[in-house]
């Protein structure tokens, strides 16, 4: 019911350890890997609006034959866009010689994007402009094979800055300040190192220029050139490579705050961002898919097979819990349980919002995300009854019979509240005519809550507030309730995230303007702001290594409820009638439901590196010095 998060990025990459013939054979096409990865790519466009890309890698081309493909888009629909491109040339190739479409390593020599090694990227922007320039994979060429670099990733770095110098400092002149080709020039540094010092040593035993190419691919050690360009990288990653000689890695971050997930057989290694894209995209079952451990890189080398290697040493893993109430593919089964257990957390505290009053109730959610939690939710309302019902049946020798009746007739009264109109536009600029088209993007089913019912809405998560107050209660409340109750399946929003998700201003939270007008009715506002500002900056201009969250005292006066109840007073305007409560999912609720994914610094301030407490203290002098800019 908030705005729209602008989230995490997607990747998938793929090897096929056969030739191309063995896919033509079994499986009737020469097109089996870019087909997996149209798949692979498509089951993960929630991931992904601003754009995609594709590249791949032929194996054992000759010099002078194009060994290297890549094509990305920045359109609407870029998935199809980019699988469009390829199969247009494709087609144009066999249209102009219908034999070779049965003959796959012809076909792979004259038709570029078909090879053994492919790696795919479905971008959501969070920082930047959307156009083709910032779309994924980035590619570092060289007339040495083993130099061509392509990289593509789901992360953000804290620290852009102080890696940016180091390049600087290495005799390097990058084209950008960005955490992208930062990252691929560092890589691409130790890279060239490692390269050069094998060759060198080559050379010495004896091998000629041409017969030292191949020896080069054997003995090149990917895990000791990341080790090299990671070790001081702060951030959320999932990093994905491709080396011109046909080796590639996946590398997560050493707290697991990025999800990777990767299987292997005979055929294929594959790695995407999702397990249920890789459970139904080549039909294996849920234990056969793996989790790549924090810290690690899988590794696939042309020949040698796949291993996983460890890069960084391992922390207190702190997976993103935003990747599982949001942004995740529900079908996931650890995933969907974890929805419906947050649902089924809320229910003592919607319980007590509408005074134990089911019967004169309406349970809905709003938006389909929420779905799930809803689920949840009315089970919890479902067991409750039975509790009840099962207490009153065996609480005396002769139960009220007029209790029982009641009770066995009393049911969650479940509707479809609200649906929205996908035709509606918001194409008015003046902002008291646009804010009444946002009332309007809902349509609302009317005539299925009475004036003395409560009305419930869950929703995934509220951020900013801004949809909630100017459309969808200002909506809820032309249906007549006694009191609108929105619930939130996330906890209160408190703090910026800069490992990934586009939240990095304070003042857009709905929770930290709630703090903030407590502080001012207190009357400590200005002491309060300037005490926390004094540190901030004092922290940044020394450049503390490990700063504390210092923004945590903006909170510290006031409980959950307190700031609950505030949010709900700024959210209500005087065109509404019923009563608003909002009510927030609880960290113990959030840590209970997703037991694995623990990192919940959007909530709590815990940040799991030190990049992470240095970025809240910035964007809070940012707040107080009115900069608007980006914090990190």
């Amino acid at each position: 019911m908030s705005d729209a998060i602008k989230h995490e990025c997607g990747i998938a990459l793929l090897q096929l350890k056969k030739p191309l013939s063995f896919y033509k054979e079994k499986y009737g096409s020469s097109f089996y890997g870019i087909n997996k990865m149209y798949l692979l790519m498509e089951k993960q466009h929630n991931r992904g609006q601003d754009g995609a890309g594709f590249a791949s890698i032929k194996f054992d081309m000759s010099p002078g034959q194009r060994y290297i493909s890549r094509v990305r888009s920045a359109d609407q629909q870029p998935i199809q866009k980019i699988f469009k491109t390829i199969n247009t040339r494709i087609q144009k190739e066999i249209d102009e010689d219908p034999t070779i479409a049965s003959k796959p390593e012809e076909l792979k020599a004259k038709v570029p994007y078909l090879g053994e090694l492919m790696l795919g990227h479905v971008r959501y922007g969070t920082f930047g402009k959307n156009n083709i320039e910032s779309v994924h994979p980035f590619l570092r060429q060289n007339n040495w094979m083993h130099r061509n670099l392509i990289v593509a990733g789901n992360f953000n770095l804290t620290n852009v800055n102080e890696l940016f110098d180091n390049l600087v400092d290495l005799g390097q002149h990058p084209k950008e300040k960005a955490d992208t080709i930062t990252v691929m020039e560092k890589i691409g540094h130790f890279l060239d190192d490692a390269v050069a010092k094998i060759y060198k040593t080559l050379r010495k035993e004896g091998y000629t220029k041409k017969e030292a190419s191949p020896l080069i691919a054997e003995r090149l050690k990917l895990s000791k050139v990341l080790r090299q360009a990671a070790k001081n990288w702060d951030g959320g990653y999932a990093m994905a490579g491709l080396l011109g000689h046909g080796d590639s890695f996946v590398l997560r971050d050493p707290v697991g705050i990025r999800p990777v997930y990767y299987y292997s057989d005979d055929e294929i290694v594959v790695v995407a961002s999702e397990r249920p894209v890789i459970q139904t995209v080549f039909n294996v079952a849920y234990d056969q898919v793996q989790e790549l451990e924090p810290g690690h890189a899988l590794i696939t080398k042309k020949v040698g097979g796949t291993s996983i290697k460890q890069i960084i040493e391992p922390q207190e893993k702190r997976a993103c819990s935003f990747e599982r109430i949001y942004f995740s593919r529900g079908g996931d089964a650890e995933i969907y349980q974890e929805r419906k257990d947050l649902g089924k957390a809320l229910f003592p505290l919607v319980h007590k919002a509408i005074g134990g009053d089911l019967e004169n109730t309406v349970f809905s959610f709003i938006p389909n995300t929420a779905e799930t939690s809803f689920y949840g939710l009315i089970g919890a309302v479902q067991d409750h009854v039975r509790k009840t019902l099962h207490e009153e049946l065996f609480k005396s020798d002769q139960p009220d019979s007029k209790a029982l009746a009641k009770l066995l007739a009393l049911k969650p009264r479940i509707e479809k509240i609200a649906i929205k109109d996908a035709k509606l536009r918001t194409f008015i600029t003046e902002d008291s005519d646009r804010d009444d088209l946002v009332a309007h993007v809902y349509d609302i089913t009317y005539g299925v809550v009475k004036a003395s019912d409560n009305l419930v809405i869950i929703d995934d998560s509220i951020v900013r507030g801004t949809t909630l107050q100017k459309s969808i209660l200002r909506m809820l409340d032309r249906l007549g309730p006694k009191k609108i109750v929105v619930v939130s399946s996330a906890p209160q929003i408190r703090y910026p995230d800069c490992y990934g998700i586009d939240m990095a201003k304070l003042e857009e939270f709905i929770a930290f303007r709630a703090a903030l007008s407590l502080l001012q009715d207190d009357g400590i506002f200005d002491e309060v702001i300037q005490s926390i500002y004094k540190k901030c900056k004092t922290s940044v201009e020394n450049k503390e290594p490990s700063p504390p969250n210092y923004v945590k005292e903006i909170y510290a006066p006031y409980t959950n409820e307190q700031i609950s109840n505030k949010i709900s007073s700024l959210l209500k305007n005087d065109h509404i009638k019923a009563e608003v409560e909002v009510i927030f999912q609880t960290v113990e609720g959030l840590h209970e439901s997703c037991p694995k994914n623990l990192g919940d610094w959007y909530f709590t301030g815990n940040y799991p590196t030190a990049g992470g407490c240095r970025v809240v203290n910035r964007a809070f002098i940012n707040f107080v010095e009115k900069n608007n800019k980006r914090a990190y």
